[in-house]
């Protein structure tokens, strides 16, 4: 009885590995199907990327900024290299305006405590909250995607929007006194009012506002100006652009 007993539980031990490794085989084979059909479908998802960009369709993934990703701004890799420092610098000027108006926010703050009005602050808030994401849609985005497929409905799309942007800095770097004495700008008419009023330091702030859209004012100018030239299709840019356009010509054939 006890050889028998060690032959049942040895075969009923060999069962149990038999059945171990069956569905360790199942397992890995249903992985391996598994990893087949991700495969297959990366495959398919980068044909009709493949697809979409032959026929200028672009996918545009969210990557900007880094931290906390809410835009698509890959200059780098979308833009061609002869647009790239251009791109960069209307990219600077989108960046400018936010800090531009961030710091009209700072100042009309102060001065808003200071003269007891919450208009003012209310008033710069609205600037910031309407101006920034109104910049990116309206001129930024445009201008990208025109240097991505020269479209130009885009290029007139954002020469509209980019001189309403130069305007509105132009006003505020004046701050006329039009809505609330223009304290809600800090241009230097207000600046100069407020210094004058013996309020020094908000003065201060409102003329480093003040010295921030001016700089703003001259990078667009000059945006704008390299983006018509390459638009109208005088000089190098020009140049660079017919040369693009032959060795991609070249590269489909």
């Amino acid at each position: 009885m006890g050889k028998r007993g060690l032959r049942i539980k040895l075969l009923t031990s060999y069962k149990h590995v038999l059945l171990y490794r069956k569905g360790l085989k199942k397992k890995e084979n249903e992985l391996l199907a598994k990893q087949a059909e991700l495969d297959r479908r990366e495959e398919q998802v980068k044909r009709k990327e493949e697809a979409l960009a032959r026929a200028g369709v672009h996918l545009e993934v969210r990557n900007w900024p880094p931290f906390a990703p809410i835009i698509h701004n890959d200059i780098a890799n979308d833009i061609p290299i002869y647009l790239r420092k251009l791109m960069y610098m209307a990219f600077a000027s989108l960046l400018g305006l936010v800090l531009c108006l961030f710091w009209n926010v700072v100042s009309a703050t102060a001065a808003s405590i200071s003269r007891n009005d919450v208009r003012i602050c209310f008033l710069s808030i609205i600037y910031f909250i309407l101006g920034v994401p109104g910049a990116y849609f309206l001129w930024y985005r445009p201008l990208y995607r025109a240097f991505r497929t020269e479209s130009a409905f885009k290029y007139g799309w954002f020469f509209l929007f980019y001189l309403v942007h130069i305007g509105f800095c132009i006003v505020a770097a004046i701050a006329p006194p039009i809505i609330i004495k223009g304290k809600s700008l800090t241009g230097i008419l207000a600046a100069i009012d407020l210094l004058n009023k013996k309020t020094f330091l908000i003065g201060i702030f409102y003329l480093v506002g003040f010295g921030l859209y001016c700089l703003e004012i001259v990078l667009s100018l000059s945006v704008m100006q390299q983006v018509y030239t390459y638009f109208r299709g005088s000089g190098k840019a020009a140049e660079n652009r017919n040369a693009t356009r032959t060795r991609e010509a070249a590269i489909r054939i």
